[in-house]
């Protein structure tokens, strides 16, 4: 009976663990499908202080009439990252006059969710598990959740720039790819401030993401995956 047990439990180990390596990204350099007059769904993360104003940076030179609508994630208490992607929209309002104004559920050209950090600043090692698992309840919602409700995809492509709880946004991403349910694409540019070695998230990230993208060479000597197309920011 033990035995029988065992086996079953090893068999939906490997099952699962082939599952997880069916979904990862092959390539480097992975394409998205979008024709250059498509529209495309785009969600950033904003990551608070510097990862914010990079994020934002980022995001200056895009088409916003073709880049929405777009949605903005902010951790929770964090209100300057908000203030500042309204900011954004703005500016880009006022330096487009077509720019859609009229904020409608059908056609929202932006939006901002809040989610809870994964880990405080100086929070205890032995409470950050059930605060990651709070802010993953709240991601999954955003991501698999919510889409299956309104039949609305959440992204179709998903920026992160840092810090760690932008790993849980790409968990609850891949929860959706282990089920078969559609998912964005994960793109993953490491901070400008990282000149000589990665950052600990875009350590644990750089396997899973769909595009992997540093600022300096130095940061791929390990001839590992990724590319760097100089500054960005």
């Amino acid at each position: 009976m033990v035995l029988i047990a065992f086996a079953t439990v090893a068999i939906l180990l490997i099952c699962i663990l082939a599952r997880i390596y069916s979904i990862l990204p092959r390539s480097t350099k992975t394409r998205h499908s979008h024709h250059s007059r498509d529209s495309c769904r785009l969600a950033v993360f904003l990551g608070s202080g510097g990862h914010t104003s990079e994020a934002l940076s980022l995001l200056s030179s895009l088409d916003f009439s073709r880049y929405s609508p777009r949605t903005y994630i902010c951790s929770a208490g964090d209100l300057l990252s908000a203030k500042k992607a309204v900011a954004v929209e703005a500016a880009k309002a006022a330096e487009s006059p077509s720019h859609p104004t009229q904020e409608t559920r059908l056609n929202k050209p932006y939006s901002i969710i809040t989610i809870p950090r994964a880990r405080r600043v100086h929070q205890s090692l032995l409470t950050t598990p059930l605060s990651a698992a709070r802010s993953l309840a709240v991601c999954l919602y955003y991501v698999m959740l919510l889409p299956l409700i309104s039949g609305e995809p959440f992204a179709d492509v998903v920026l992160l720039n840092g810090p760690g709880t932008c790993c849980i946004v790409c968990l609850a991403i891949y929860f959706s790819r282990f089920f078969g349910l559609p998912s964005p694409k994960i793109i993953y540019v490491e901070s400008f401030a990282r000149v000589r070695s990665l950052s600990l998230t875009g350590k644990l990230l750089r396997l899973f993401v769909d595009r992997f993208i540093v600022q300096w060479p130095d940061l791929l000597r390990d001839q590992g995956r990724g590319e760097c197309r100089g500054w960005l920011v």
